[in-house]
C-alpha cells in the first residue's frame, strides 16, 4: 500500500509547488503594484462602449451570429492542422472526412453570409 502510495508523491509535491507559488505571485502583485483605483480603472467595459442599460437587456442578433462565425472558424484551425499533419498516413478516407467536416463548416459559413452577419453598421 506504501508502494502504491508512494506513486502519487510526485503529483503532490508539484501540486503543493503549483498553489505555493500562485499564491506568492497573487500576495506579490498586491504588495508589489500600486493600488490607486480611479475611476475610469473600477468602471464596467463590455464591448468597446461604456455600459447604459440593465444588464439583462436584449442582444442584437449580430452579436450571436459572430460568435457562431468564430467558432466556425477555430473549429477549423483546429482540426485542419492536425489533419494536415497526419494526412499522408490517414489516405483517402481521412482526406474526404476533413472534406465532408469541411462542407458542413461552409453551411454554417453561407448562413451566417445570408444572415448578414458579415456586415456590420
Amino acid at each position: 500500500m506504501d508502494a502504491l502510495l508512494g506513486q502519487y508523491l510526485p503529483i503532490l509535491i508539484f501540486l503543493v509547488i503549483a498553489l505555493g507559488l500562485s499564491g506568492v505571485m497573487v500576495l506579490a502583485s498586491y504588495v508589489i503594484a500600486p493600488q490607486r483605483p480611479d475611476s475610469e480603472k473600477v468602471s464596467a467595459y463590455e464591448c468597446g462602449f461604456e455600459a447604459f442599460d440593465d444588464a439583462r437587456t436584449r442582444f442584437d442578433v449580430r452579436f450571436y451570429l459572430v460568435s457562431i462565425l468564430f467558432i466556425i472558424f477555430d473549429l477549423e484551425v483546429a482540426f485542419l492542422f492536425p489533419w494536415a499533419v497526419v494526412l499522408g498516413d490517414i489516405g483517402t478516407f481521412g482526406f474526404w472526412s476533413m472534406m465532408v467536416f469541411l462542407g458542413v463548416l461552409t453551411v454554417g459559413f453561407v448562413y451566417e453570409w445570408k444572415k448578414g452577419a458579415l456586415e456590420w453598421e
